[in-house]
C-alpha cells in the first residue's frame, strides 16, 4: 500500500496483491481496461481496493478468451458479462466447428498421403456452406434428370430431395466421403453413368405413369431375391429360374440384364453409399440382392 496514507496501491503493490505481473497490469492500464484512480506526485499510477476486484474480473474474462474491447465494455458497465458471454459462445461455436473440419481434413490428408493440389481442393470442399453443398447437388440432379420424362415420378422426387448434410463435427471418414462425393457428382463421366442408370429405370415406363415402380421393385427384391440369396441358391442353378420368373415373368432376359447392369453400375452404388456416409444415415439396402439378380440374368444370357 502506498505510504502516503491514502490507501491507494501502486502497480507493484497491485501485482503483489493479485499475483499478476507488473507488465500485464501496465498493459491493461495502457489499453484503458484498468483505469488508475489517480497519479502520485511523481507520476506513478495509483489504484484503489476496488481495482483488485476489477483485475480479478479482467483476468477471468481474458482467461475465457474475451478480447480487450469486450472486457473494456464490461468493466465500463456498457455490457453485462452475460451479454458478452453469449456473443463469445457463438464465436467459440463457430471456431470449434472450423477446428473440427480442420482436424478432419488434416487426418484425411495424412491418411491419403495427399498432394498439395488435393489438399487445397479437399479443404475448399470441406469448408463449403450447407447452401453451397446443396447447390452442387441440385445442379447434378437437374442435369441428370433433364429430359427423362418417363423416370418413375417417385424416384424423381426422391432424387430432387437428396440432401448432403455434413455434420458440424465431421469425422475424417465423413469429410473423405463428402470430398469423394463432390468430385464424383461434378465428373461428366459419372453424370453420364447416372443418366444411363435412370434411362434403364425408365425403359419400361411411359410419361406420367409408373409412380412407385422403383420402390415396388425394391420391395420385390426383399420378398423374392433376398430369401433365395440368403438360402445360398446359386444364381446359375435351376432354382434361380423360379426366382427370376417371380420377379420378371417372361420378360426378355437379355434386355433385363442390359437395364439392370446399367442400374447396378459400381460407381452409382458408391454414390448411394457416400450419401449415406455424409448424412449419417443407414447404408443402402438390397445391393447384394441386386447383384444376385444380375448374376442370375447373366448366367442365362452368356453364350
Amino acid at each position: 500500500m502506498n505510504d502516503d496514507g491514502t490507501g491507494l496501491l501502486t502497480i507493484g503493490e497491485l501485482a503483489r496483491a493479485t499475483g499478476l505481473s507488473v507488465r500485464t497490469i501496465r498493459y491493461w492500464s495502457d489499453e484503458g481496461v484498468l483505469t488508475p484512480v489517480t497519479r502520485s506526485p511523481g507520476g506513478y499510477r495509483l489504484y484503489d481496493a476496488a481495482s483488485v476486484a476489477r483485475l480479478e474480473l479482467i483476468r477471468t474474462l481474458r482467461e475465457l478468451g474475451l478480447g480487450l474491447d469486450d472486457v473494456r465494455r464490461v468493466v465500463a458497465g456498457e455490457r453485462t458479462v452475460a451479454e458478452v458471454a453469449a456473443t463469445h459462445v457463438a464465436a467459440l461455436d463457430a471456431q470449434i466447428r472450423s477446428l473440427r473440419v480442420t482436424r478432419a481434413v488434416l487426418s484425411t490428408v495424412a491418411r491419403r498421403g495427399s498432394t498439395t493440389e488435393e489438399t487445397t481442393l479437399m479443404n475448399r470442399l470441406a469448408r463449403l456452406s450447407a447452401a453451397e453443398r446443396q447447390r452442387i447437388m441440385a445442379e447434378f440432379v437437374a442435369q441428370t434428370l433433364h429430359g427423362l420424362d418417363v423416370v418413375d415420378p417417385e424416384l424423381r422426387e426422391r432424387m430432387r430431395a437428396t440432401t448432403v448434410d455434413l455434420a458440424d463435427d465431421p469425422t475424417p471418414e465423413e469429410v473423405d466421403a463428402w470430398v469423394e462425393l463432390a468430385e464424383m457428382i461434378q465428373d461428366p463421366d459419372f453424370r453420364a453413368r447416372m443418366r444411363r442408370a435412370l434411362e434403364a429405370n425408365a425403359a419400361d415406363g411411359e410419361p406420367g405413369r409408373g409412380r412407385g415402380r422403383s420402390l415396388w421393385f425394391a420391395k420385390r427384391l426383399v420378398e423374392v431375391a433376398a430369401p433365395a440369396r440368403e438360402r445360398g441358391i446359386d444364381p446359375g442353378s435351376p432354382e434361380a429360374d423360379q426366382v427370376l420368373h417371380d420377379l420378371f415373368g417372361d420378360a426378355d432376359r437379355a434386355d433385363l440384364l442390359d437395364r439392370m447392369t446399367a442400374g447396378f453400375d459400381e460407381r452409382v452404388a458408391r454414390y448411394r453409399e457416400l450419401i449415406a456416409l455424409v448424412n449419417r444415415t443407414p447404408a443402402p439396402l438390397h445391393t447384394e440382392d441386386f447383384a444376385w439378380v444380375v448374376a442370375a440374368l447373366r448366367a442365362r444370357t452368356d453364350s
